[in-house]
């Protein structure tokens, strides 16, 4: 049996875990290293492969219906927006995600993030290396509120460091989990109390319909709001975002994500006043290594 993988942080290294899909008997075909495969590659491998070890690269209808062979999907992550679901399951493949396994790396980039906005990190290092002094004023994160949309894995883990450091943290998420009381400085809201009343907001919510994130809820906000966003680009609406910081009522805007990897030099990411990380929130080791050995362990699973 062969099984096709493709997320970047294995080809590009490789991961020891693999070797238990090789004793298994599978032959691992590698995309090209470092690189998502493009539709093409993906034409050609998948007609021949029982297993997909896949990354966060589109799988379409066209793919799946020429991959005869294919039984697995298994995501090294727990996105699956890229994979065209309802032809997977019509196709009778499996889809498998390695739940958890990035939760740590990605809170803790969150917060990374937002100490990196309220003092102006980033804005004084790229200022200083071009040979400008200026000293932007920040504050502090005691007694501020923090609001997180999406309240999971990665949202809760936000939430216990954010009160680690003695913030408010308001909470919101389509299913609350009433069981989460880390603290009393810690509470679920309605959606237009957390934009109202946060100081700080980060997002962990998957995609929908529409960007939680527009005009009409921007305009809600607090003035010179920071935002954070780990979660997926589509979540909010770049125009607005835009708009807004040349406005100054956001003050900083941290993403780790975008619509396009990599993306262009555009409007948002050449802002000064936007903060951007390549897609780095579970590019830990830790991370990887939890979510290689889960996509291995569901396709032996599956197939075994």
């Amino acid at each position: 049996m062969k099984v096709y993988v493709t997320p970047r942080s294995i080809t590009l290294k490789g991961h020891p875990a693999l070797e238990k899909l090789e004793k298994a008997g599978f032959e691992i075909i590698y995309a090209s290293p470092g690189q998502q495969p493009s539709e093409e590659d993906q034409l050609r491998v998948l007609p021949d492969c029982e297993a997909y070890l896949a990354g966060i690269e589109p799988i379409n209808a066209k793919v799946l219906n020429i991959a005869k062979k294919l039984k697995v999907i298994s995501r090294n992550g727990v996105g699956i927006e890229n994979i065209d679901l309802k032809a997977a399951k019509e196709l009778g493949i499996e889809i498998k995600i390695a739940s958890g396994s990035n939760s740590q790396g990605v809170a803790e980039l969150a917060i990374a993030l937002l100490l990196c906005a309220i003092r102006a990190i980033s804005l004084g290092n790229s200022l200083m290396k071009n040979g400008n002094w200026h000293r932007e004023q920040g504050v502090e994160v005691i007694g501020k509120s923090l609001g997180i949309i999406g309240c999971g894995n990665i949202g809760k883990k936000v939430i216990e460091m954010a009160l680690g450091l003695n913030m408010k943290v308001l909470g919101y998420d389509l299913f609350p989990d009433d069981k989460f009381h880390p603290s009393d400085d810690f509470e679920y809201v309605s959606l237009s109390e957390l934009f109202t009343k946060s100081d700080f907001i980060s997002l962990h919510c998957p995609p929908g319909e529409k960007p939680i994130i527009n005009e009409k809820s921007i305009l809600s906000m607090k003035k010179n709001v920071i935002i954070i966003n780990t979660a997926r680009a589509s979540v909010v609406e770049k125009s607005s975002i835009i708009r807004a910081l040349n406005e100054g009522h956001i003050k900083f805007y941290a993403t780790d994500v975008y619509e396009v990897e990599p993306p262009n030099l555009d409007e948002l990411i050449s802002n000064k006043r936007v903060i951007t990380t390549p897609h780095i929130g579970g590019y830990t080791r830790e991370s990887v290594d939890r979510a290689v050995e889960a996509a291995v362990n569901n396709i032996l699973k599956t197939l075994g």
